[in-house]
């Protein structure tokens, strides 16, 4: 009995021993419902792979909120090792300097096999610096992309294999739509700010702002009120009065969506994370998939989009052995395998060349899943369309919905909202300049 004791306690010690000897870390987030569950699932998968981690995933409620709370954290010393961050974030955590552990040197350290050159140059390209150095690790990046109803488009005698490539055939199939009768509207969209204003300009190869839109540093200024950007406010605005083109809403354009599920509009730009929702809610008609459409007299057109979403910041003060856990589990996520399903599950975009390719069945199953992929990989990135980076961007983002309701309204031109929204963005700027000196 005491030898059996003995043993039994010798076990029970050396299992302490060995759960006590896991390194365990923090991961702030901001997916709740399915997106939540998947990503608490993916983390599981890590944590039963190995034997020395454990990785905590914690819900902070949206992309302000987790930011929020994260720097509210770091200035308390009890900040996550791990802090989901959304890409008009990616200027203020910058500036954050001695707050954050950059990605390449994190994987350098800890002698991870890490090759930048394997992640898509368009997904990488906005979360990395002007030596070519990544500073986070993406997660969830998506694009915008076109959604439209097949059977509008046969009802009206459009072809429902074909969607409008250009903003002239937008214009015209919205018409024919509408004079036949098979929908009120001819198009709507989510994210004015992401979609009509900085996609649109990565789309035609027109610039933002300076300072390779604001990845050479603070001193950046918005270029928003340029002849192409003035161009498309003003063809919307003349759109909208037609009743050919319905605005959603400011932010996301959260009535957009719906317009679109009771086939009121027969076309939709939105998040390429939208499929499974469009899908799903689309339950009386066939859902079609497009590229953006462009303005041919635009000389670049079509250039790539750029992406949304968020990566993951590693941040300073933690124990090096945290370090080490936060390492491993990235080369776990950045795996084809965990890519690939995390892509398919969600519809954000698979990161490295290797998780496209193990998606090809997927895409072949899923006709038009691949559309985000195409689009965002249409032509190599350039000055124009590898993304933006400017401070107080979220502040920004506000003042391009005011001034693109002021343009609807009738209170301004094109041309006066857009010289506005450059000098009450600029105003920002330079307050976030003066800040980060």
């Amino acid at each position: 009995m005491t030898r059996i004791f003995t043993a039994s306690a010798t076990a029970l010690l050396a299992s302490l021993t060995a759960a006590n000897a896991q390194t365990e870390i923090q991961w702030w987030h901001a997916m709740g419902g399915e997106l939540g569950a998947k990503l608490e699932e993916i983390v599981q998968g890590f944590n039963d792979s190995q034997d020395e981690y454990t990785v905590v995933p914690s819900y902070k409620g949206t992309y302000p909120e987790t930011m929020t709370a994260a720097i509210a954290a770091f200035r308390a010393n009890e900040q996550p090792a791990i802090v989901q961050v959304f890409e008009v974030g990616t200027g203020t955590m910058m500036a954050a300097e001695g707050a954050i552990v950059p990605v390449y040197q994190l994987m350098e350290e800890q002698e991870q096999n890490f090759d930048p050159s394997a992640y898509l140059s368009a997904v990488v390209g906005y979360y990395t610096d002007t030596d070519g150095n990544m500073l986070s690790m993406p997660f969830n990046s998506s694009t915008p992309i076109l959604y439209y109803n097949k059977d509008v488009f046969e009802k009206a005698g459009l072809d429902p294999e074909q969607p409008p490539e250009t903003w002239a055939q937008m214009e015209e199939f919205s018409k024919q739509i509408m004079e036949s009768g098979a929908a009120e509207c001819g198009f709507t969209t989510g994210w004015v700010s992401w979609i009509q204003t900085e996609n649109f300009s990565a789309w035609h190869n027109q610039p933002i702002g300076t300072e390779q839109n604001g990845f050479g540093g603070p001193s950046a200024r918005l270029t928003l009120n340029g002849p192409a950007q003035v161009q498309h406010w003003g063809n919307l605005k003349r759109l909208a009065d037609e009743g050919v083109f319905k605005y959603g809403g400011p932010v996301g354009g959260d009535n957009a969506p719906p317009m679109f599920y009771t086939q009121e509009c027969a076309m939709i730009m939105n998040s390429s994370a939208s499929r499974a929702g469009v899908l799903a809610n689309a339950t009386d008609f066939e859902v079609g998939f497009g590229m953006l459409p462009y303005y041919e007299d635009i000389e670049g057109a079509p250039q790539n989009s750029i992406i949304g979403g968020a990566t993951l910041w590693v941040l300073s003060g933690r124990p090096d052995e945290e370090y080490k856990a936060a390492a491993e589990f990235f080369t776990y996520l950045s795996s084809p395998e965990v890519q690939a399903d995390w892509a398919s599950f969600s519809g954000y975009l698979p990161i490295t060349e290797a998780a496209g390719e193990e998606m090809a069945s997927f895409f072949e199953e899923n006709p038009g899943a691949d559309t985000g992929l195409r689009q965002i990989t249409l032509n190599e990135p350039t000055e124009n369309s590898k993304g933006l980076r400017f401070g107080n961007y979220v502040q920004i983002r506000g003042i391009i919905d005011e001034e693109f309701e002021a343009m609807l309204s009738g209170s301004k031109t094109a041309q006066e909202a857009l010289d506005s929204l450059v000098e009450r963005g600029n105003a920002q700027l330079e307050e976030f300049e003066a800040q980060s000196q």
